[in-house]
């Protein structure tokens, strides 16, 4: 989860929504990290669920990402958890709950969909102090207001 921090971190710097994800094997090998460029690239898909994603599948020359596990610092969205289960990504862990765009514990509930081809293992909350922090000082700032007020 460190590792998708640092790119939440990275991903506001450059203006982005600050969402991070790492993709990782079984034995510990990191595949892949990524964080939101969707202002960047003017791609709406861009999300760093995704980007990992795909860069992970490229360096294993496969589309499916079995016994591969997914770290978040937010919750994924509908787009993201449909890609989620079309790769068979093994589990999700993810740090901030996102109530409005959410779909994985909120929202649509993707994986409990009986629709759904590969439901993954989902931890939630895992790094979520800082994950949400991280996206509350980006949406303050955006917003001009200053960092001690709620």
């Amino acid at each position: 989860m460190r590792l998708a921090i640092a790119e939440a971190h990275a991903a506001a710097e450059r203006g982005e929504v600050p969402v991070g994800a790492a993709v990782v094997a079984a034995d510990g090998e990191v595949l892949a990290v990524a964080g939101n460029r969707t202002l960047e690239l003017k791609d709406p898909s861009a999300h760093a669920e995704l980007l990992a994603i795909r860069a992970a599948a490229r360096k294993l020359g496969s589309e499916r990402l079995i016994d591969c596990d997914l770290y978040v610092t937010l919750e994924p969205c509908a787009m993201c958890a449909g890609v989620i289960s079309f790769a068979r990504i093994r589990r999700i862990y993810f740090g901030a709950a996102d109530e409005k765009m959410g779909a994985v514990e909120h929202g649509p509930r993707f994986f409990s969909q009986p629709t759904c081809h590969h439901a993954p293992e989902v931890y939630g909350g895992i790094g979520e102090t800082e994950s949400a922090t991280i996206l509350r000082d980006f949406f303050r700032e955006r917003r001009g207001a200053t960092p001690a007020r709620d």
